[in-house]
């Protein structure tokens, strides 16, 4: 399975927002740092906010950050949220299958439980486990040695 741009964004987002413990930032500032389309990530924090995993806000320091604690986003439940679909073959989705062997076909079922076992791996860790090595990402992604601050639910 291979995951969308879309999804690869978000999840990346998410380690940004992360590694600067609750600091608010700007969509501007996650294209910038990974070398990607503000638009595009526009759409993704978008959908990431519809998620309850990034919070907007307004006002002069206003921006984007973490809407709850890294240990509380689950990676399944954002690659389920973000990916338009998870039918990996025409059968699994919820149109009409043009294929004729759909009556009998037991290919759907070993892809089901394929991609089960896949996404039960994502189901496992949370963004915190991604960021478990903060300080070397913030170097990475330029973000220095900032002062934490508290990520509260909200």
């Amino acid at each position: 399975m291979r995951m969308t741009l879309h999804t690869d964004y978000a999840l990346r987002m998410l380690i940004y927002l992360a590694a600067k413990q609750g600091a608010p930032c700007t969509v501007s500032d996650v294209a910038e740092t990974y070398g990607l389309s503000r638009n595009h990530l526009l759409k993704v924090a978008r959908r990431l906010g519809q998620l309850d995993a990034v919070k907007t806000l307004r006002g002069r320091a206003g921006g984007i950050a973490l809407a709850r604690a890294p240990e509380e986003i689950g990676l399944g439940t954002i690659i389920r949220g973000m990916e338009e679909s998870l039918a990996l073959v025409e059968c699994m989705g919820t149109g009409e299958s043009a294929c004729v062997l759909t009556p009998a076909c037991r290919l759907k079922g070993v892809v089901k439980e394929a991609l089960d076992a896949y996404l039960a791996v994502f189901d496992r860790y949370s963004l915190a486990d991604l960021v478990a090595n903060r300080q070397t990402l913030a170097g990475l992604l330029g973000l220095g040695a900032e002062a934490p601050m508290a990520i509260t639910s909200g």
